[in-house]
C-alpha cells in the first residue's frame, strides 16, 4: 500500500502537518510514514555528543527525538494506522521527491513559508509544490477538519485529477465543497457544466456542492474565499520551482499565504 509521507523537522509546524497526514491516512485506510532528512552525515559533521556533554547530546539523538516526537503526536491522533519513520541522510527536498514517486500524498508544514529568503531562494515546500509526483499538502496552523473545502478552478479541461482529490476530501470529513472558479483576465470564472456535475455527484452523492465565480487576482481570490476553509485545493502546470516563480504561479502565492492547509495537486497539460 502506498503511504501518506510527512516531512518533520523540530518546529510546532512540522507536528501540525504530522496532525494532518495521520488524519489522512486513517481516513484513507493508508499507513503513515514520517520523514526527518539527515543531512548532516554529509556534510562531515560529528554526530556524537561533544567531550564532557551529555550522552543523549549530539545532532543523530536529537534527529531521533525529533522522529519519536511525531511518532507520538501521529499514534495520538490515529491510534489504529500502520506507522512508520526514515532517517535518509540527505537533503530534506531530495528525500521527500524522492518518496513522492510512491507516495499517495506528501505532506510538510509551512515552517519559512511566508519569509521573503524563503520564495527567492526556495523553501522545501515550495519546491515540492512544484516538483512533487504525487499530491502535496501544506500544513499552515492547527489542524481541523471543519469547514469547507474549496477547490480553484481555472479550466474545467484540466480539473479531473484536482476535482477527485477534493471531492474524496469532502466527501472523508463530511464538509461542503465549493467549487471556486478563477479567471486570469479579470472577467469571472465559467462554472462547470450541468454533465460534468452530473458525474461528480453520482461518484459523490454525499458531498454537498457550490460553484462560485470570482474575480481580481487569481491567487487573492482563491485566498479569500478559503480563508474560513478546512482545505484549498489548486492546480500546478509548472515541474520546476523556478518556472513557477517566474510565471507567478498561483499555487505558489497560497501556499506562502494561506491560512489553511493547501493541497497542490499536479495538472498535466
Amino acid at each position: 500500500m502506498s503511504p501518506v509521507v510527512v516531512g518533520v523537522d523540530d518546529s510546532e509546524e512540522s507536528l501540525w502537518a504530522v496532525e494532518w497526514a495521520a488524519g489522512e491516512a486513517a481516513r484513507r485506510r493508508q499507513p503513515l510514514l514520517i520523514l526527518h532528512a539527515f543531512i548532516w552525515p554529509g556534510l562531515g559533521v560529528p554526530l556524537g555528543p561533544a567531550p564532557g556533554a551529555p550522552p543523549e547530546g549530539g545532532f543523530r539523538h536529537a534527529a531521533e527525538r525529533v522522529l519519536a516526537a511525531a511518532l507520538a503526536r501521529a499514534q495520538k491522533v490515529a491510534p489504529d494506522i500502520e506507522v512508520s519513520t526514515d532517517l535518509p541522510e540527505t537533503d530534506p527536498a531530495t528525500a521527500l521527491l524522492h518518496r513522492s514517486q510512491q507516495a499517495e500524498v506528501l505532506v510538510v508544514g509551512s515552517r519559512g513559508l511566508g519569509e521573503i529568503g524563503g520564495l527567492l531562494l526556495g523553501s522545501v515546500g515550495a519546491r515540492l509544490a512544484a516538483e512533487a509526483s504525487c499530491p502535496v499538502v501544506v500544513v499552515r496552523g492547527p489542524v481541523t477538519t471543519h469547514g469547507h473545502v474549496v477547490a480553484g478552478i481555472a479550466d474545467q479541461r484540466e480539473s479531473e485529477a484536482l476535482l477527485a482529490f477534493a471531492f474524496a476530501y469532502a466527501a472523508s470529513t463530511a464538509n461542503v465543497l465549493v467549487l471556486a472558479h478563477v479567471s486570469t483576465n479579470g472577467s469571472p470564472g465559467p462554472g462547470l457544466p450541468d454533465s460534468a456535475l452530473a458525474l461528480w455527484r453520482e461518484r459523490f452523492p454525499a458531498v454537498a456542492i457550490v460553484q462560485q465565480s470570482l474575480t481580481g487576482h487569481p491567487g487573492k481570490a482563491l485566498m479569500r474565499a478559503a480563508s474560513e476553509a478546512s482545505l484549498l485545493v489548486v492546480g500546478s502546470h509548472h515541474h520546476h520551482e523556478l518556472s513557477a516563480l517566474m510565471h507567478g504561479s498561483v499555487s505558489q502565492a497560497v501556499v506562502h499565504h494561506a491560512t489553511c492547509p493547501v493541497a497542490i495537486i499536479q495538472v498535466r497539460r
